[in-house]
């Protein structure tokens, strides 16, 4: 397999990753936050199919190359079902706050906490962690000890809760009995900022 970052800005820096299987060349994109022409330019210089659009949560820095790539390339777009209301509202998603203009997406796909998303050998479990917004998400490939984790853990730090749907206590939980579940080798690939692993966030948080 390959993991690609890109980080792409248009407000805020976020990091969209491309999850590969090299010898098929098919897999996902997560988190097309901003830059749609870069991300395409790499899609089509890779010779990649990307079959599936993944999305962590529904806040305008980690959907704002969405419409154009699903439409440019016709790839459908998933979220987890709170994202609804994220996607379909400024207000949640903070475009027009941030952006100064509106995202607002339409079309999209939703998944459930535990689906398994896959594509040939790929296989990413949705395990949902409410508390930075009410629908994020992390994407769990336990094959290959990693996960991306959005905006609900990051390296050293995690979430912030004051937007819309954020919840103090349900991002405590999500982190505790969620996040920290997994094996302390599972690297985690935040929305933000560098990988760190499930170890040396457990020690920081106190947890070891």
């Amino acid at each position: 397999m390959l993991l690609k970052c890109v980080p792409v800005k248009d407000v805020l820096d976020v990091n969209s990753y491309f999850y590969i299987n090299e010898k098929t060349k098919r897999g996902f994109l997560i988190d097309p936050g901003a830059e749609p022409n870069t991300l395409i330019e790499i899609i089509k210089t890779n010779n990649w199919i990307i079959e599936k659009i993944l999305l962590t949560h529904g806040h305008f820095d980690h959907i704002g190359a969405v419409e154009k790539i699903s439409a440019t390339l016709n790839i459908p777009y998933f979220i987890h079902l709170n994202g609804a209301r994220y996607l379909l509202d400024c207000d949640f998603n903070l475009s027009v706050i941030y952006c100064g203009h509106e995202i607002v997406l339409k079309d999209a796909n939703y998944f459930h906490d535990g689906d398994i998303l896959s594509t040939d050998d790929l296989k990413l479990r949705v395990i949902h962690t409410p508390g930075h917004t009410s629908d994020s998400v992390i994407f769990y490939d336990a094959d290959n000890n990693i996960a991306f984790s959005g905006d609900t853990i990051f390296r050293g730090a995690v979430g912030t809760v004051d937007v819309p749907g954020g919840d103090r206590e349900f991002l405590r939980h999500s982190i505790v009995n969620r996040i920290f579940s997994l094996p302390d080798n599972t690297i985690l690939y935040p929305g933000h900022s560098e990988s760190t692993d499930i170890f040396t966030e457990k020690k920081r948080y106190g947890i070891i």
